[in-house]
């Protein structure tokens, strides 16, 4: 419920009354009100929009390239469960995403953070599994874990580029 207060000069009814008996006389007369708000707010917002991204430098490079891009060999070990022992994988990372490098069917696919931090799923079929960890600009290392859980390990990877 919407109050407002009385314009009476008595005492006894200078107080908050309910919307409905001074002002706004009903619901719809109070979406209506609350429309005109917003309606009149949408062009300011508009405009502040265009000022922002015209802030933007013409120049500026839509992505810009990460410290780790380049190809790299990433040598997945498995520490836990049945599946096979290693898997070494071409990888390249271009503006911090990462994908297959190779020629066989993998799926290769995730993002390596400014700060480093990557994850990274990997699959094949109905098989896959996730990766996390972090690289530097020479290395990186971290740990994986297959999706159905049967397997898990560790991962290492060297820049070849």
């Amino acid at each position: 419920m919407i109050f407002r207060k009385s314009t009476s000069s008595d005492p006894i009814q200078n107080r908050l009354n309910p919307a409905g008996t001074n002002g706004v006389n009903s619901a719809t007369e109070f979406l209506e009100a609350a429309m005109t708000l917003i309606s009149r707010a949408i062009p300011a917002l508009a405009a502040a929009a265009i000022l922002t991204a015209s802030a933007v430098p013409a120049s500026a490079p839509a992505f810009a390239k990460s410290n780790y891009d380049g190809h790299w060999s990433v040598l997945i070990v498995t520490q836990k469960g049945t599946c096979d022992r290693a898997y070494r994988y071409p990888v390249k990372i271009d503006n911090g995403s990462v994908g297959y490098a190779g020629e066989a069917s993998f799926n290769v696919s995730g993002k390596v953070g400014a700060n480093g931090a990557v994850v990274v799923k990997v699959s094949r079929g109905d098989k896959s599994a996730t990766g996390t960890g972090r690289m530097s600009a020479t290395d990186g290392s971290g740990i994986w874990t297959a999706a159905t859980g049967e397997c898990s390990g560790t991962w290492t990877a060297e820049r070849r580029s």
